[in-house]
């Protein structure tokens, strides 16, 4: 039996001397040695007792061997679970205890505060640094460069990523061989990716984005990306003129921008530039094209789903827009209270269903019955349109989400830590827009009576909890919240009002 993802992406290029990866300090893997490395981490994964169906959560930095972890587990068909690195121990305790991981994979620096992590999960801890250094290549370093892949189907899961609502315990999203293997197929020919094509991969690799579109789309067009390990702007500017195409969040494209190194020479080789995690604002676009000539192509993914709809490689792609369904995938907007299909150009919830969508939430049947319909269309609790030359708008989230830098934040999260502060009787959080981020997190804040809040002492506070980027940029403290007549919190007046707060000169 086969093994689809491995096979169509990665075993393909066995024996392969063409450049893979380019690294920042000028070395390059190839597509051969890249595998060879897989089959090392293969066979310590499997040494280390993991099964396929096994989860392996991974909280490691960028580099070529971490994703060389991501192809040793579809090779042996464990259950890849990449963790954002700037999750801490608290966060992530949650996802290794709910995903039942067999092994949890950090780097050597994080090994003290997470053995507890792991030891009350009842999970095998390796290490691996972006220096390639760490317990896992130890293990691996007297293992055959050959593996026995392990047979899979399309159905059969290939990775889990949490993600969450507003409100109640994050969930894991389960993305089978075919999701991702069907999503990369039409991308490639949707972008025009050949094995001519060299990536400027700045992206993370914990994230849809980085991995499952952007590495994805690369290994099956048999190009090589530069890989950089973060967005560095020098680093950024170096590396373009050696390459054809760049995927970005649209903080990328702003800092682009703000250098002046930053020209229409510097790029005029380049094929493509794509944004998303995030909008893109107009005036981005805009200046982005009157500085290089070029016109950033917008799309829509999502954790669930990866990539829904794109902007046109050919024709027009308009600011403010996700373009157009990708092929083999439907678009729907529907009335989010009957489920009703709207009509043409009214406002709704957007659903989508196609070989992309993801099989449902671990352990949370309730949850996949409540936004996985029996039809096959998901609910993204996103709202939107479908304009009359047939481009979706997002305009709006229902549940509140904020993206900022194009990871989520969810408000529910941070507003609970808030309100364990001493002083502060209640909060809410909003994402108000930040041109750098597209948004970033703002807390407000109702003192309790007689109580002065320490703002310092709670960005402390948030610092040591939460992940960097779910911080508040701004903590502003009021009299009360604005409610309705319900007594609900007016999330929607606050961003109205405030919404020049981060964003004034």
């Amino acid at each position: 039996m086969a093994n689809p993802l491995y096979d169509t992406l990665f075993g393909r290029h066995a024996g392969r001397a063409a450049p893979f990866l380019h690294l920042a300090d000028g070395k390059t893997l190839s597509h051969d040695a890249f595998l060879r490395l897989t089959a090392r981490y293969a066979h310590a994964l499997r040494a280390a007792s993991l099964e396929p169906g096994d989860r392996l959560a991974a909280q490691i930095a960028k580099s070529p061997g971490a994703l060389g972890v991501y192809a040793a587990c579809v090779q042996s068909g464990i259950i890849f679970l990449p963790l954002n690195t700037g999750y801490t121990a608290d966060e992530v305790e949650y996802f290794v205890t709910d995903s039942g991981a067999k092994c949890l994979l950090c780097d050597p620096a994080r090994a003290e505060a997470l053995r507890p992590v792991a030891d009350g999960a009842g999970a095998v801890l390796l290490t691996l640094d972006e220096t390639g250094a760490g317990s896992l290549p130890d293990a691996a370093a007297g293992q055959p460069d050959t593996f026995e892949t392990t047979p899979r189907k399309a159905d059969d899961l290939a990775a889990f990523l949490y993600t969450s609502g507003t409100t109640g315990r994050s969930k894991g999203a389960m993305l089978t061989q075919g999701n991702l293997l069907s999503n990369a197929e039409v991308l490639v020919d949707y972008w025009r990716f050949t094995e001519d094509d060299v990536l400027l991969h700045a992206l993370p690799i914990f994230h849809t984005h980085g991995l499952f579109v952007a590495t994805n789309i690369m290994l099956l067009a048999g190009g090589s990306m530069i890989f950089l390990p973060k967005f560095h702007i020098d680093q950024v500017v170096e590396a373009l003129p050696r390459a054809t195409a760049m995927m970005g969040v649209p903080t990328f494209y702003t800092r682009l921008l703000d250098d002046p190194r930053f020209t229409r020479d510097l790029v005029a080789h380049m094929r493509l530039f794509v944004s998303g995690s995030a909008p893109l604002l107009a005036e981005t676009h805009v200046a982005f094209e009157d500085r290089t000539g070029h016109r950033i192509l917008e799309r829509y993914g999502m954790t669930e789903t990866n990539m829904n709809t794109s902007n046109p490689y050919d024709g027009a792609r308009r600011a403010g827009t996700v373009g157009f369904p990708l092929p083999g995938v439907e678009v729907i907007v529907t009335d989010p209270e009957t489920g009703d299909e709207l009509p043409q150009g009214e406002t709704g919830m957007i659903e989508v269903r196609g070989p992309n969508v993801f099989k449902g939430y671990w352990n949370m049947p309730e949850k996949t019955a409540e936004e996985l319909r029996e039809n096959g269309f998901f609910i993204t609790g996103d709202l939107g349109l479908i304009d009359d030359q047939g481009y979706v708008q997002i305009v709006g989230r229902a549940k509140d989400l904020i993206i900022s830098g194009g990871y989520n934040v969810y408000p529910k999260e941070v507003e609970a830590l808030l309100d364990d502060q001493p002083g502060v009787l209640e909060s809410a959080v909003v994402g108000l827009p930040h041109p750098d981020l597209g948004e970033a997190v703002v807390g407000f804040l109702v003192p309790q009576a007689d109580a002065k809040p320490d703002l310092d002492a709670i960005a402390e506070a948030a610092a040591k909890s939460l992940a960097r980027f779910k911080h508040p940029r701004r903590l502003i403290v009021l009299n009360a919240l604005p409610r309705n007549t319900m007594g609900k919190v007016q999330k929607n007046v606050l961003r109205d009002d405030y919404a020049d707060l981060l964003t004034a000169k």
